[in-house]
């Protein structure tokens, strides 16, 4: 069983930036992939990053390429989603997610945190 909690959601504007931040507990965090996902009002959640185990492979939805960078500290059981040249279309409740590999699609991450808020003024 691995719970997550994410952190490091608030309300910036156009062009700022942001860390989140998803603590893991358990002792198997290391051998994880974990992803990003995002949901906005009234659409469906969509894939922002993923990263494996070994931080080797990193993958990227099209919308956030060359904005946001996912990264992770197996030491710290803690994934991190770096955001930067934030668009007010990235608004959004921000998850983390775990699970075996690091795929796109939401159904193949088993666990999930609760989620942090992400608010872009234009």
């Amino acid at each position: 069983q691995v719970q997550l909690v994410e952190s490091g959601g608030g309300l910036v504007q156009a062009g700022g930036s942001l860390r989140l931040s998803c603590a893991a507990s358990g002792r198997t965090f290391s051998t994880y992939a974990m992803g990003w996902f995002r949901q906005a009002p009234g659409k469906e959640r969509e894939f922002v990053a993923a990263i494996n185990w070994s931080s080797d492979d990193t993958y990227y939805g099209d919308s956030v390429k060359g904005r946001f960078t996912i990264s992770r500290d197996n030491a710290k059981n803690t994934v991190y989603l770096e955001m930067a040249s934030l668009k007010p279309e990235d608004t959004a409740v921000y998850y983390c997610a775990s699970g075996y590999l690091p795929l796109l699609r939401p159904s193949a991450y088993p666990y999930w945190g609760q989620g942090t808020q992400v608010t872009v003024s234009s």
